[in-house]
């Protein structure tokens, strides 16, 4: 790797933040699905991918909130802060919308619980955008 460029997050915490990545990615597919064609299992796939993304991303949020701590005084503790917020509210959106997914059938899914999948969705993938960028080009 050249000099300067140092990654920003650990490897296995990088593993880590795949799964809500695309669990969260596909749980949103899956209720596009169940509103598509009302069939009743598209919303106990979103539910049981959302459960898996939670418990994968309490982890990376656990994870993330140490290295904003530990980062408070070094170079990366604005991306570092950025990173812990944006995996926060991926997290909280995410739990929000499990609790919405345990409802009955159409309303489990529904314009809330789409509404909740995209920002799910969209937080994961910012978060990951913020955690692979290098220290390098986060200064520029």
């Amino acid at each position: 790797m050249p000099m300067g460029f140092r990654p920003f997050l650990h490897p296995l915490h990088d593993l880590l933040l795949a799964f809500p990545v695309a669990l969260f990615t596909f749980a949103l597919v899956t209720d596009i699905a169940y509103l598509q064609t009302a069939e009743i299992q598209w919303t106990n796939f979103s539910s049981w991918l959302i459960v898996g993304a939670l418990l994968t991303g309490g982890m990376v949020l656990f994870w993330s909130i140490i290295l904003a701590i530990a980062a408070r005084r070094g170079a990366h503790r604005q991306p570092s802060l950025l990173y812990a917020v944006l995996i926060a509210i991926m997290w909280v959106a995410g739990l929000v919308n499990a609790f919405q997914h345990s409802q009955d059938a159409w309303s489990s899914v529904g314009v809330t619980g789409l509404i909740l999948s995209i920002i799910s969705t969209v937080f994961a993938l910012a978060a990951s955008w913020v955690a692979h960028r290098t220290v390098r080009e986060m200064a520029r």
